[in-house]
């Protein structure tokens, strides 16, 4: 029992053990170069058996870590993130599954960005969880360093010879790498055989070869050297067909990763070299070439002997060409040639060529083919090889015969000639240009010369010999010494004639005649044969230059103004030509001078071009801003003559004249003709005035005193440099006979005033201001109403013309001003509220006058009292105004002077005046009446006149108005005890003064005597400490009128 239960405990546990899932990953860090082929494997264990295992990838990047990107997965197809979504699709990255529960992850080429740490998970196939389902591994994307440089050519070698090619290779990896360099072969045959591995240096610094090259290796012919840090050598000695195809090197970077096994990041091939190995053989052929083999005497004729051998600069070579049996000349190993006897002269003289053009090619040139020359030409090669006994033996090969056939030349030239012109002016070159076609040999020409009708005997201009030497006949040559003519070998098949300067005599014909020549024997007996003639002509015509001498001047400007500037123009036809001059003259008379006038009706030179090219200026001289010009074109030539700010001085008539001059070969001049252009008249002008004055009418009203400002705007002058002189004018009223002047500005800034000015006195109120260059000013200070009228300004503009005179170029007036002066408006308001008064007899009249509005605040009034009284008070109807009487009762002046008013009062004022006058404010008046009458009733109103100070501190009456009335009664006193006290003095003092004193007095003894009584007892009480009472004077108050009674009253504190 106990064997038993321990047996199922340990299958239990070993059940246990066998049901714990492991999953495990290739460990890293895993480092690889970008664009390499990255593969990591994943395995499971522990799992249910029979089941076949999936596994997901996902990546996470080192920015996020606990961000999942899933990769690919063998159990969903579109398991991917979009990131690598396209990659997994292009089969860029796909997983690999070795076994049932082994796979393994393939990334194509790896990108930088895939850098991170990758994740292998296999999903749970057991029903339940135990174990580990994922495990992790990093993967680190370096940049390829890597690099394979070898030179790509091709090579030809031979059997046995020695080969040594060169590979670069470096990478710049921070990472710990090892290096593995091989060179492999490919052969031409086979292009889908496996590469061969010649020899190889690997990463662990160990040299193998492939398997056929071991024993090479072995013996030393194949060899392997690091010659520099990263230069890597191969050397094949004793070359054999067999190495013969495509050689390459190849490089591999190693790195050894965490689980100990190494992992080539990247290979990289050089560029390949072709390699060709010619087998041994001695023996060598020969071959003779030539282009054709006939030819015409007098043709260059190349034979080339070609060699074909092996290794030909390693073995010794002489070559000798024989003509018909005869030797021409031998070429040994030294490439030194040695002629024959027949062939030494030609040769000297350039006329034959042998020598070596390549290790292989010998050349056989002869420059001028003869008669003689045709035959066979034969190349003969001899070896000349040294034994391994060092005796020499020599090998000799010849080359099938060569005919060459010499033709007789014949001439096929053709001759054209041509000139620049068929017809030329005189002075202008004539040139002939002979050009000879199929040409074999050397040439020579000779130019003749017939008149036009080719009537006369011809005469031989120049001559150019086979030599290209140039000869002048007798008749041409002292020209010909000037340079007029010359002759000239431009080409081998080309030749001109040009005469310079031509004259009327050279017209005519020109024959050109061209002779070909042919060297028959060689020096120093030369001798040459005419081979052919040919000739061509040409008539050339000259145009005399006095036949369409002409000459017109023009002008675009016939009429300009000051300051302006204008051209003219003289057209001389033709053309200028050097060798026909023309002298132009310029003339002018000036405006207004006519024949009658001595002197003045003449023309006189301004300036001359003389045919030399220089200017002379004549006695007449025109403004400082004169200049000329001249202007060639191909038809005429335009001699210009430009004036700038012109002015009254430069008007008149213009007149040019040219003259033609013919210069001779010899450097003399001769007259030929002369013309006379047309009258060309030019005016000039004053400028049209563009000035324009402000027209807009206007009306001003001021009041009196005040100031009057007028402007003058300019809108627009006719150059900015005017200057302006302004006339102020005034017009009084309408119908009036002129304009009277106020004022004038000169353009210079002076004053100067008018009749009208000194005539109304306001040279002291006029005032002139010149605000800015285009607007004036007229102030009027001070304005008075005469001064109303019509105000307006009349600009005068002035302008200097070029000799620095001034000119009044127009004049305008402005619009008109419609001044009105006048005086304050009448704003007098006087109160004209109309009240009753009754007072008794003997009482105050009090009567007020009140002005609430003025027209001005300086003014200043007069004011009047008025009363009216009726002739019968008792009539129960009111009178009429007839019936009414009106006293001046007071007045008083603007001045403030009493009786100065506009009546006389009938009471005059003085101290013992009843009339009390009193200005309370600048606006209120009034006066009182003191003891009232009955006579003093009536209806009172205060007349008021406004007075202002005129600017010519003259006082004037502006305004009168009235206030309302005020009615007055005076009501009589009847005789009463109380008025007859009251009406008497004496009385009124008795019965209302007098007591009270009498009573104050008797008081105040009583008082006294009290005091006294009281002060000796109270003396003996002060003793003892008492206090003392004090007594104070009553007050007495009373009232003065004689209505009430005087009282007496003791206020508090009177007495303590």
């Amino acid at each position: 029992m106990g064997t038993s239960a321990l047996l199922i405990a340990c299958a239990l546990l070993a059940g246990v053990a066998m049901g714990q899932r492991v999953v495990t990953v290739q460990s890293g860090p895993l480092v690889r170069t970008e664009g390499s082929h990255v593969t990591i494997w994943c395995n499971v264990t522990g799992y249910k058996e029979g089941l076949e295992q999936d596994f997901e990838w996902s990546m996470y990047l080192a920015s996020a870590p606990d961000r999942e990107i899933r990769i690919v997965s063998t159990a969903q197809p579109n398991y991917a993130y979009a990131v690598y979504a396209q990659r997994v699709n292009n089969k860029e990255i796909y997983v690999e599954r070795l076994s049932r529960d082994s796979a393994m992850l393939h990334i194509s080429k790896v990108q930088a960005r895939d850098q991170g740490l990758f994740e292998c998970y296999t999903p749970n196939t057991d029903g339940q969880y135990l174990g580990s389902y994922s495990a992790r591994t990093n993967l680190t994307v370096i940049a390829d360093s890597l690099t394979v440089t070898a030179p790509a050519q091709t090579l030809s070698k031979v059997e046995g010879d020695t080969l040594q090619l060169t590979c670069e290779v470096s990478r710049t990896t921070t990472q710990h790498t090892h290096l593995s360099v091989g060179w492999y072969l490919r052969s031409p045959e086979d292009a889908a055989a496996p590469p061969q591995e010649l020899l190889t240096l690997s990463r662990d610094f160990v040299l193998r070869s492939g398997g056929p090259y071991r024993q090479r290796m072995a013996a030393g012919d194949l060899r392997l050297d690091k010659t520099s840090a990263t230069a890597y050598r191969l050397t094949i000695h004793k070359l054999q067909p067999v190495d013969q195809g495509l050689l390459y090197c190849q490089a591999a970077e190693w790195i050894q990763d965490p689980d100990g096994s190494w992992f080539a990041m990247t290979r990289k091939q050089g560029d390949k070299t072709q390699l060709r190995i010619q087998p041994t053989d001695r023996d060598f052929s020969i071959q003779v070439s030539t282009e054709r083999r006939s030819f015409t005497a007098g043709e260059p004729l190349e034979l080339r002997c070609t060699i074909d051998a092996q290794n030909v600069p390693e073995r010794f070579f002489s070559v000798s060409w024989v003509f018909s049996s005869s030797p021409v000349a031998v070429v040994g190993p030294s490439a030194v040639p040695i002629l024959g006897p027949d062939y030494v002269a030609r040769e000297a003289a350039g006329h034959m060529t042998v020598r070596k053009e390549s290790a292989n090619v010998h050349l056989l040139k002869l420059q001028r083919l003869q008669l003689e020359d045709a035959g066979k030409y034969i190349c003969r090669v001899t070896e000349r090889e040294k034994t391994p006994t060092g005796d020499f033996i020599d090998r000799s090969k010849r080359s099938r015969n060569v005919q060459i056939t010499v033709q007789p030349l014949k001439s096929n030239i053709t001759v054209s000639l041509s000139s620049n012109s068929s017809e030329v002016q005189e002075g202008d070159v004539v040139q002939l240009t002979c050009s000879v076609q199929f040409t074999t040999g050397p040439l020579s020409v000779f130019w003749q010369w017939t008149d036009k009708q080719a009537t006369g005997p011809a005469q031989e201009v120049a001559s150019v010999d086979r030599d290209g030497t140039v000869q002048h006949s007798p008749a041409y040559r002292e020209r010909s010494s000037y340079g007029e003519i010359r002759v000239e070998k431009v080409r081998a098949d080309t030749y001109t004639l040009s005469l310079y300067n031509a004259f009327p005599g050279d017209e005519g014909q020109y024959r050109c005649t061209a002779t070909e020549w042919l060297q028959t024997s060689a020096e120093p007996d030369i001798k040459w044969d005419k081979v052919g003639e040919k000739s061509a002509a040409k008539t050339i015509t000259v145009k005399t230059v006095e036949s369409s001498f002409m000459v017109s001047a023009s002008s675009r400007t016939p009429s300009v103004t000051f300051g302006e500037s204008f051209d003219l123009l003289c057209l001389v036809k033709p053309r200028h030509n050097p060798h026909v001059p023309t002298s132009v003259t310029w003339s002018f008379k000036p405006a207004g001078s006519g024949s009658d006038d001595e002197g003045q009706g003449e023309f006189k030179d301004l300036v001359t071009f003389t045919h030399e090219g220089t200017l002379q200026w004549g006695k007449q001289l025109l403004g400082h801003g004169t200049r000329t010009t001249v202007d060639r074109s191909h038809v005429n030539t335009n001699f210009g003559l430009s004036v700038t700010r012109a002015g009254r001085r430069e008007a008149g008539t213009y007149q040019c004249s040219a003259v033609l001059w013919r210069r001779n070969y010899n450097g003399s001049l001769s007259r030929v003709a002369n013309r006379t252009s047309n009258l060309l008249g030019i005016s000039v002008v004053q400028p049209a005035s563009k000035l324009r004055v402000q027209k807009t009418n206007q009306s001003q009203v001021y009041l009196e005193d005040s100031r009057v400002r007028i402007n003058c705007s300019i809108a627009a002058q006719t150059n900015q440099d005017s200057q302006h002189a302004v006339l102020w004018y005034v017009r009084r009223a309408t119908g009036a006979e002129a304009d009277e002047l106020l004022l004038r500005i000169e353009r210079s800034g002076a004053f100067e005033y008018g009749a009208y000015a000194d005539e109304e006195r306001l040279r002291r109120r006029v005032q002139a201001e010149r605000l800015s260059p285009r607007l004036y000013a007229l102030t009027l200070n001070r304005a008075e109403s005469s001064d109303s009228g019509t105000y307006y300004c009349l600009v005068e503009e002035w302008l200097s013309d070029p000799d620095g005179a001034w000119y009044r170029l127009s004049r305008e007036s402005s619009g008109f001003t419609h001044v009105v002066v006048r005086q304050p408006e009448v704003r007098l308001q006087v109160e004209e509220t109309e009240s009753n008064v009754t007072v008794e007899e003997s009482a105050s009249i009090r009567l007020g006058c009140s002005i609430p509005s003025q027209s001005s605040r300086d003014s200043r009034f007069s004011v009047s009292w008025y009363v009216e009284r009726s002739e019968d008070v008792d009539d129960e109807e009111e009178p009429g105004e007839e019936e009414r009487d009106q006293d001046c009762v007071f007045s008083i002046g603007h001045d403030a002077v009493f009786g100065n008013g506009n009546c006389s009062p009938t009471e005059e004022a003085g101290p013992n005046s009843r009339l009390q006058f009193e200005r309370t404010t600048s606006d209120q008046y009034s006066l009182t009446i003191q003891g009232a009458r009955p006579s003093d009733a009536g209806r009172y109103y205060c007349h008021v006149e406004e007075w202002l100070l005129n600017p010519r501190n003259a006082w004037y009456r502006l305004a009168t108005n009235n206030s309302g009335f005020t009615i007055v009664n005076v009501i009589q006193q009847v005789s009463t005890l109380q008025s007859v006290v009251c009406s008497n003095d004496s009385l009124f003092y008795f019965v209302f003064f007098y007591p009270f004193p009498i009573f104050g007095i008797l008081l105040i003894a009583v008082l006294l005597v009290r005091y006294k009584s009281r002060s000796n007892s109270k003396s003996q009480e002060g003793k003892n400490g008492a206090p003392l009472l004090w007594i104070k004077e009553p007050h007495l108050s009373y009232s003065p009128t004689c209505l009430d009674p005087p009282a007496l009253s003791l206020h508090p504190g009177s007495v303590d």
